[in-house]
């Protein structure tokens, strides 16, 4: 067994014990502070059966606050830890997990180990060059950097937590296969705030939800604690370091649309308390931002539930049709320019075709069907039949990419990776999808250290900031796998950062 593998799996066992028991006076108390509405069950899903810590164990001080509840802020709570700090996490929201909770595709990370164990060759140099291309040439070359150089060295962290990433698959804009997700193949999200939430309560990390900072403290231009809403009252908590790990802005459309009108009436994959307040925070002591305006549409989203659909389904072998049954873009391209091939549609919509043995690589499609997402049929003229696309079309479309895959040549659109398994395994399922507002990639400026930037490019005293919240890593385009290699990466980062400062 794999080191401290047994601590996710005690956390688990000691969750549900303390859900089904009532167990102390704080589990009672968790479990009606950290209820969520039901939306709010949705968007973190896997991550609502958590007990948290009591209100009324708030200390006035702490060496280093952690502003957010995420990969990030969970990542950088348990380096601070690690490293000497006393440390403590606000979360706004009613259960920890953010964004995180609802990652799929897996973490991109070049030179690991599992790629080694695996025949697979792969270069930083080589993940530097695609992520640099993806971002349209765009990204902080510094910061894109310490993200590559530092990401073998992120798998092997979280390994040693019992946090396994080795069922390694492909995204758009790759030539490598390098997104690391958990051994069976299901959605990297979840199994990742679980391990990370188990770590956090072995090293006695307080974790207070329904913890809204409102605003940071500082003194002679150094930020030195917070002021958080908690349990109907507003407190000051001083600290040495404060990192802020609130996410993006990706469900705050007041704020979206005045960036790029241009994504008015966009469905969006965020958890609702993806809304900025971390950038104001950080703006009101003089941060810097940067690529604001760069806001990534994803191109597989179910538009009623604005569920996303992974881009592994393609990265495993799918295919995209249009209305009349034909594929019409390389289904791995970048995903500004799959979301841009959908657009050009009428109507705007595509339908993800895959078989009966990709099912099988990809576990988080049986949540879709539990969602009732998908379209199941046995044959593919009955699939046609069930989404209304001519059969005679669609059956000669399936003939011609198995045809491909066999040949190892995309004739049609060039696609090169994803091509492992044809698709002849009935039955044969459908998810109609469509491009949705996902990522936010402009954000705080940072440096490699994780500080937080004025425009002059100095940095403030204490503070520091990791994941979706910053701007700079992922230029005018991320590449799918980059957000939990960015959270992980750069949350531990901030952890030994902070803590530093605060020794």
């Amino acid at each position: 067994m794999k080191k401290k593998h047994w601590l996710v799996l005690l956390a688990s066992l000691l969750t549900v014990f303390l859900v089904a028991c009532g167990g102390t006076k704080t589990a009672k108390e968790t479990e009606k502070s950290s209820t969520p509405p039901s939306s709010s069950e949705e968007v973190v899903s896997g991550a609502s059966e958590k007990t948290y810590t009591d209100p009324k164990e708030l200390k006035e001080k702490y060496d280093v606050i952690i502003v957010g509840s995420g990969g990030a802020g969970m990542a950088a709570a348990i380096s601070a830890k690690d490293a000497g700090a006393n440390v403590v996490i606000f979360e706004k929201m009613p259960v920890i997990g953010g964004n995180t909770s609802k990652s799929s595709a897996g973490m991109n990370a070049s030179e690991t180990k599992f790629q080694k164990a695996q025949g697979i060759q792969d270069s930083n140099d080589l993940f530097y060059e695609e992520t640099l291309k993806g971002g349209k040439g765009t990204n902080n070359p510094e910061l894109l950097r310490y993200f590559v150089d530092n990401s073998a060295s992120a798998i092997e962290w979280l390994d040693g937590m019992g946090i396994t990433l080795d069922n390694i698959t492909t995204t758009g804009g790759m030539s490598v296969t390098r997104t690391h997700r958990p051994t069976d193949g299901s959605a990297v999200g979840r199994y990742l705030v679980d391990g990370l939430y188990a770590n956090v309560t072995e090293r006695k990390i307080p974790t207070f939800v329904n913890a809204d900072v409102t605003s940071l403290l500082d003194k002679d231009g150094a930020v030195t604690g917070v002021k958080v809403k908690i349990d109907g009252k507003t407190k000051k908590v001083m600290a040495k370091s404060v990192v802020v790990t609130t996410g993006g802005f990706g469900a705050n459309m007041e704020m979206v649309t005045k960036l790029n009108p241009a994504l008015e009436g966009y469905v969006t994959t965020n958890q609702e308390g993806s809304t900025g307040d971390g950038i104001a925070l950080a703006e009101k002591e003089g941060a810097a931002t940067v690529d604001m305006d760069q806001i990534q549409i994803h191109p597989s989203v179910e538009q009623k539930t604005s569920y996303l659909i992974t881009e592994a389904v393609r990265g495993e072998g799918a295919i995209l049709i249009n209305q009349e049954g034909k594929r019409f873009v390389n289904e791995l391209e970048t995903r500004d320019n799959v979301s841009a091939a959908i657009n050009k549609l009428e109507p705007n919509y595509a339908y993800v075709i895959f078989d009966d043995a990709l099912r099988g690589r990809v576990k988080a499609i049986n949540q879709y069907k539990e969602k009732g997402l998908v379209v199941e049929a046995a044959t593919i003229e009955d699939l046609a039949k069930e989404l209304k696309v001519d059969a005679a079309t669609l059956k000669e479309t399936m003939t011609a990419w198995n045809k491909s895959v066999a040949e190892k040549s995309d004739a049609a659109f060039g696609r090169t990776t994803g091509m492992d398994h044809d698709l002849s395994a009935a039955p044969f399922y459908a998810i109609k999808v469509a491009p949705g507002i996902h990522h936010t990639m402009g954000g705080l400026k940072i440096n490699t250290n994780a500080e937080v930037l004025k425009e002059d490019g100095s940095a403030i005293p204490g503070l520091y900031a990791a994941g979706e919240v910053t701007g700079g890593i992922h230029g005018k385009n991320r590449i799918g796998g980059n957000a939990v290699a960015d959270i992980i990466i750069f949350g531990r980062q901030a952890g030994n950062q902070s803590a530093a400062h605060a020794k």
